[in-house]
């Protein structure tokens, strides 16, 4: 049962799966990278008085840092999904999604990756704003 489950996270799955364990890793690092800095910022703001409208800029590293962890848990790149993409191979390699049917659903599910990431930005913003 392990083995087939290894096997089935090891393989392309049109708007389901296009990365492996090395692409999954990186957007995790990038996820907990956004969140740091975030967190950061946003103590830095609170402590040195920072004027409310610059808490916007928190939009930034949380929108990156939802966008790892989205990536990671979905074991799915939005960048290779819109570029037509999947690597279960080192960082870096790639091959192409030849199907214009798959091309069409990872495209969907790179969207759906963006637009949460950047709905989650925005009211981390909002928050940070009126805090």
């Amino acid at each position: 049962m392990n083995i087939q489950k290894q096997n089935v996270q090891n393989q392309y799955i049109s708007g389901s799966c296009n990365i492996g364990q090395e692409e999954t890793k990186r957007r995790l690092g990038h996820g907990w990278l956004g969140l740091v800095v975030a967190f950061i910022l946003f103590l830095l703001f609170v402590l040195f008085g920072v004027p409310a409208i610059w808490r916007l800029t928190i939009f930034f590293p949380v929108a990156i840092s939802a966008s790892g962890f989205l990536q990671a848990k979905n074991r799915f790149c939005a960048y290779f999904g819109l570029k037509g993409t999947y690597n279960f191979d080192s960082v870096g390699a790639g091959n192409s999604v030849e199907r214009a049917e798959d091309r069409a659903h990872d495209r969907k599910k790179a969207w759906q990756i963006i637009l949460i990431s950047i709905l989650i930005g925005f009211l981390a913003a909002l928050i940070a704003y009126f805090l």
